[in-house]
């Protein structure tokens, strides 16, 4: 398909930037090349993340369709692709034989009849569906031998649904310090540390219990950074970060915890395992995604179609609203002046900017509240277009990925009587920018590796 034109088509060329984003960091495109070769025992999957159902599809494609395999791999409600749903529930599911079409709409070849059991659970709060499937793949890391393989497939969104309580705690306490760490503004760092410490599962528990099993994980990076035991909370991997580090966030931020939440980190019960560990010796970890590759996808696709294209960072953090402020400062001045960059051009950035949310009335996430913070200091700058979207599809819990501001959008506003500022203020991004049609509407994608911004100067 042809790339839109970007000088008369800009938002379906904000858009096709978007889809290369993605496409690139779907599972099917990059997992063949991390798979170890079958081992003499099992060979057991285990994983968490929104692109978990389609990190099981693509594992179970590509292991021989003669070698053993099974487990179990939970993901957000509706993100299971449709044919490896379809698949599961088929019958004769646990045959060898290839089921549906030759090519699935997910990019890869038909993976056997649904050898991989995946669950659906809540994201981005855990619920009671996330705590079972989390304690079946706990159970399911045990008892194995050194001729078994273990192939963890984590990706973004983990953290919330391999939700296993540390002793003591209830789902519901883990579910409102969740809360708390969401409106709170904390970097996805420091919610993890927290969510760490208070879990039985996560900063690398998981792995350990396997032992003396062999253990690959497969990671798509949703963090600035792509730090292993950041991805999911790190079930995998051992944990550098501690329980006074955990306790040390929570009082940063002003959240209170459960009593026994507190004693467990005071006294150190809730310490996780340490770099060294001997019971991740020989453990393997592949990137098999992230949001560097993606934005290097998006650029290229732009000088394929004659534009300048300049990848600012994949490690952007902040405050939504003022990361887009900084962004319009700098389309202003390549619309204006042409520096730092020439126009035309593009520039993408990618990262995990936070909201602290301030009216919990509002809907929206951060990367529609980066839009209209960067469209307000646009102030309808001509000839500058933009999108932000998360690569999931889903911005927050809304059921848009995210908006696309052009330099119509004030004027538009204004004659519809909508006042950006005040929707802003009221963390209602969503709500605006579906008044005006420019939300961007993808549904599941199927993987996760974060944000995702391009600015288009022309």
């Amino acid at each position: 398909m042809a790339t839109p034109d970007p000088a008369r088509q800009p938002r379906e060329f904000l858009r096709a930037l978007y889809d290369a984003a993605v496409q690139r960091a779907l599972p099917a495109h990059n997992t063949a090349r991390c798979l170890p070769p079958p081992p003499k025992g099992r060979t057991v999957v285990l994983g968490a993340g929104k692109a978990g159902g389609a990190m099981a599809q693509a594992v179970d494609a590509l292991w021989p369709k003669d070698a053993p395999l099974s487990g179990l791999v939970v993901t957000r409600y509706d993100h299971v692709p449709p044919a490896y749903k379809a698949l599961m529930s088929a019958p004769g599911r646990d045959a060898a034989a290839p089921r549906g079409g030759a090519q699935q709409a997910w990019g890869g070849p038909a993976p056997a009849a649904g050898r991989i059991e995946v669950v659906e659970a809540s994201h981005p709060v855990p619920d009671a569906a996330g705590e079972r499937a989390a304690q079946r793949i706990f159970e399911l890391a045990q008892g194995l031998t050194e001729d078994d393989l273990v192939l963890f497939l984590i990706s973004g969104g983990a953290s919330a649904l391999l939700s296993l309580p540390a002793p003591g705690l209830s789902l519901d306490d883990k579910r409102a310090i969740n809360k708390a760490l969401l409106n709170s503004g904390a970097a996805i760092d420091e919610m993890n540390c927290v969510r760490k410490h208070l879990s039985a599962i996560k900063g690398g528990r998981l792995a350990a219990a396997c032992a003396p099993a062999r253990v690959v994980t497969l990671l798509i990076s949703d963090v600035p950074g792509d730090a292993p035991e950041v991805i999911g909370s790190g079930p995998t991997v051992p944990d550098p970060s501690t329980c006074a580090d955990a306790l040390r966030i929570l009082q940063r931020y002003g959240i209170e915890i459960p009593a026994a939440a507190r004693a467990g980190l005071e006294s150190g019960a809730f310490e996780t395992p340490k770099p060294g560990d001997v019971r991740f010796a020989g453990h393997e970890v592949h990137m098999i995604a992230t949001p560097q590759q993606s934005l290097e996808a998006a650029a290229q696709l732009a000088r394929e179609a004659g534009l300048a294209a300049h990848v600012l960072s994949d490690e952007i953090e902040g405050e939504s609203r003022e990361v887009g402020k900084v962004h319009a400062a700098l389309a202003r001045a390549v619309a204006r002046r042409g520096a730092p960059f020439a126009r035309p051009c593009v520039i993408v950035s990618g990262g995990e900017t936070t909201v602290t949310v301030k009216n919990k009335g509002g809907r929206g996430g951060r990367a529609g509240e980066f839009v209209l913070g960067c469209a307000i200091a646009l102030q309808g700058q001509p000839g500058v277009h933009v999108l932000a979207a998360d690569t999931d599809g889903i911005d927050g819990i809304e059921d848009n990925a995210g908006a696309i501001a052009t330099p119509d959008t004030l004027a538009r506003a204004a004659a519809a009587g909508h006042k950006p500022a005040e929707y802003l203020d009221g963390n209602d991004a969503y709500r605006f920018f579906d008044a005006l049609g420019d939300l961007v509407v993808t549904g599941p994608t199927f993987t996760n590796v974060n944000d995702f911004r391009a600015l288009l100067v022309l």
